[in-house]
C-alpha cells in the first residue's frame, strides 16, 4: 500500500516526557490521520525506537535520543521502505536528535562562536550520515519538524500543533495578499529589497528603531511574516539595530499571543530565530518559533543559530527566507517550499563558500510538511465538465504530485554532483589581497580579527558537467576569509560578527564580498 506521508518519532522519549498524558498525542495523531485520508493522504506512524517498526522498514531502531548517526540510518531506511511524499519528524531535539554538521564559518572562539550546526536538512538527503555540510547540499525529500519543548513535561503545545495541523485550512491566495515585515533598521534597504520582490513595488516595512515590540494586532493580522532582525541564542526576543551599534527589543513571544492570525506563515532570517530550546533555560519564556506555531501559525522556516546576510542587496538569509515564501504563495506545501528554497538557494552558485554553505544547511521547517497553506491555482481547462467528469470516473489517475516529486529529486541528485564547496586549507593569500583584506576590516570596523583559508572542492560528477576552461579554473580556486567581531552595546549576549570573503583563481581575485551576522 502506498503510504504519502510517514510520520517518525521516537516513542519512549515522549513517553518518558509525558507519562500517561501520551495518551493525548496518540488521540491528536489519531485525528491527524483521519484529517489526512479526507484529504487523500495516507499517513503512517513509525516509531524509530521501536525494534519491530525498523525490522519492517528493514532499519535498526535508535540506541537513544542522542543517536545522530542512528536516527539518520533510521529516518533512511524508512524513507526508502515507504518512499513517502512527506516526511515529519515528530517532537524536539530531545525526542529526535538535529544533525550537528561542522561549521564551516567557525575557527576560533574569537569568531563565529557556533562549533557546529544543528540541522534537519541530513534527513531530506540520500546521503548517509557525515559532519561536513557539503556532503548534504543535495536535498530531495520534503521534511519538516512538528516540535514540543525541550524539556517539556506537558503534552499541551504538542498536542496543539498536531490539531492545529489536523483542521489546517488550504486558503485563497487572497487570504495571504497583506503581509508583516520587520527589519532592523540597518538593515532596511535589504528588507525592502526582499519584501518588494515578494509583495510588490512599495511594500511596507516596519523598522527597529522605532518600532516595537509592542505591535498591534492590527500590524500582525497578516499571515504572512517575513523578520529581518537580530536574534540570540535562549532568547524569546528578536532585536532592532540603529546605527552605531545600539541595540532594541523589536518583537517579543510574550506579546504574541491573541495576535497572530490562524494560518500564519513566517521566515525569519535572524540569528537562532528557530533554535528549540528548553524554556526553563530562558526564565520560563517560550521562544517565538514555538509561541507562533502554539497561536496557530501552520509553518515556520528559521535559522538553528547564527545566519548571514548583507546590509543591503539580497544573500544568504535573505535569499533562502524568500525562496521559501515564494514556494508557499505558490501553492506549495510547506515542506516542498522548503525543498525548493534548499535547491533554488545552492542553486545560485556554481560553489558554495563558508557563509553561503552555513546558511544551505542551519534553516529548517518547523511544521507539518504536507500542509498547504495557500491554494494552487489551477488552468482553466482543470475546471472544464469533460475533466471533472473524467477525474470522477477515474479515467484520470493525478499524478502531478508524483511529477513532482520526481523533479525535485532529479534537482537534488543533479546539485549533489556538481556544486562545489569551500573545505578548509593550509593557504596564504596573495600579499595584495592580504592587503585588501587587512584595509576592508579596517574600514568595517572589525576588531579581534581572525584568519581562515580554504580550497574549492567539486564532486567528481562536476567535471562532466563543465567545459575544459571552467575545469581548469575550479582546479586553483581558493577563499580567504577575515573575520572579527564589530562591537555593539546592550541587549545581545553574543558578540555582532562581519566576515570579508575573498574568491581568487590562480591567485588572481574575482569576487570580494561582506556579510554581517543577523
Amino acid at each position: 500500500m502506498q503510504i504519502d506521508k510517514v510520520i517518525v518519532t521516537n516513542v519512549a522519549a515522549l513517553r518518558g516526557k509525558y507519562g500517561a498524558r501520551y495518551a493525548q498525542v496518540t488521540a491528536a495523531l489519531a485525528a491527524l490521520k483521519a484529517s489526512d485520508v479526507a484529504r487523500g493522504l495516507k499517513s503512517r506512524l513509525v516509531a524509530l525506537d521501536s525494534a519491530a517498526d525498523m525490522k519492517a522498514a528493514g532499519g535498526a531502531p535508535v540506541a537513544s535520543t542522542t543517536d545522530e548517526r542512528g536516527a539518520k540510518a533510521a529516518i533512511d531506511a524508512v524513507y526508502r521502505k515507504y518512499r513517502p511524499d512527506y516526511l515529519m519528524i515528530l517532537g524536539a531535539t530531545d525526542v529526535v536528535p538535529q544533525i550537528r554538521l561542522t561549521n564551516p564559518m567557525h575557527g576560533t572562539d574569537e569568531d563565529d562562536g557556533d562549533p557546529n550546526v544543528p540541522s534537519d536538512l541530513p534527513y531530506a538527503c540520500d546521503a548517509p550520515f557525515a559532519r561536513s555540510p557539503a556532503r548534504f547540499l543535495g536535498p530531495t525529500r520534503v521534511v519538516g519538524r512538528l516540535p514540543d519543548e525541550k524539556g517539556a513535561t506537558s503534552p499541551e503545545l504538542l498536542v496543539r500543533l498536531i490539531r492545529v495541523a489536523a483542521g489546517h485550512t488550504c486558503r485563497d491566495k487572497s487570504d495571504y495578499s497583506g503581509h508583516f515585515a520587520l527589519s532592523a533598521k540597518v538593515w532596511e534597504k535589504s528588507t525592502r529589497l526582499s519584501a518588494e520582490t515578494l509583495f510588490g513595488p512599495g511594500s511596507a516595512v516596519l523598522t527597529s528603531p522605532p518600532g516595537g515590540p509592542a505591535w498591534s494586532k492590527a500590524q500582525l493580522a497578516p499571515r504572512v511574516h517575513f523578520i529581518n532582525c537580530h536574534g540570540d541564542t535562549l532568547s524569546p526576543k528578536y532585536f532592532g539595530e540603529f546605527p552605531k551599534k545600539k541595540f532594541f527589543d523589536a518583537h517579543d513571544s510574550a506579546r504574541l499571543p491573541g495576535r497572530v492570525t490562524e494560518g500564519s506563515v513566517i521566515a525569519a532570517e535572524c540569528c537562532y530565530g528557530a533554535e528549540l530550546y528548553n524554556p526553563a533555560k530562558a526564565d520560563g519564556a517560550r521562544g517565538i518559533s514555538s509561541t507562533y506555531l502554539a497561536e496557530g501559525a501552520y509553518g515556520f522556516f528559521g535559522s538553528s543559530n547564527i545566519a548571514y546576510g548583507p546590509s543591503e542587496g539580497n544573500g544568504q538569509a535573505d535569499l533562502i527566507c524568500r525562496f521559501f515564501l515564494e514556494g508557499v504563495l505558490n501553492g506549495g506545501s510547506l515542506g516542498r517550499a522548503a525543498l525548493e528554497a534548499r535547491q533554488k538557494y545552492v542553486a545560485q552558485y556554481s560553489h558554495l563558500d563558508p557563509s553561503d554553505l552555513k546558511t544551505a544547511v542551519q534553516f529548517n521547517l518547523l511544521g507539518d510538511p504536507s500542509v498547504h497553506a495557500v491554494k494552487h491555482v489551477s488552468h482553466a481547462f482543470s475546471k472544464t465538465a469533460a475533466i471533472k467528469s473524467a477525474r470522477k470516473s477515474g479515467v484520470i489517475s493525478d499524478g502531478a504530485r508524483a511529477f513532482r516529486r520526481e523533479r525535485l529529486s532529479r534537482t537534488g541528485h543533479n546539485l549533489a554532483h556538481t556544486v562545489g564547496a569551500a573545505n578548509p586549507a593550509s593557504l596564504r593569500p596573495t600579499p595584495a589581497v592580504k592587503q585588501l583584506l587587512e584595509a576592508a576590516a579596517r574600514e568595517s570596523g572589525l576588531t579581534t580579527t581572525t584568519w581562515r583559508s580554504y580550497r574549492v572542492r567539486f564532486p567528481a560528477g562536476a567535471a562532466r558537467a563543465a567545459s575544459a576552461p571552467t575545469r581548469a579554473s575550479r582546479r586553483e580556486r581558493t577563499i580567504h576569509v577575515v573575520q572579527g567581531r564589530t562591537g555593539g552595546e546592550g541587549l545581545l549576549r553574543r558578540p555582532q560578527l562581519t566576515a570579508i570573503i575573498a574568491t581568487l583563481e590562480h591567485g588572481r581575485l574575482v569576487h570580494i564580498r561582506r556579510v554581517h551576522s543577523r
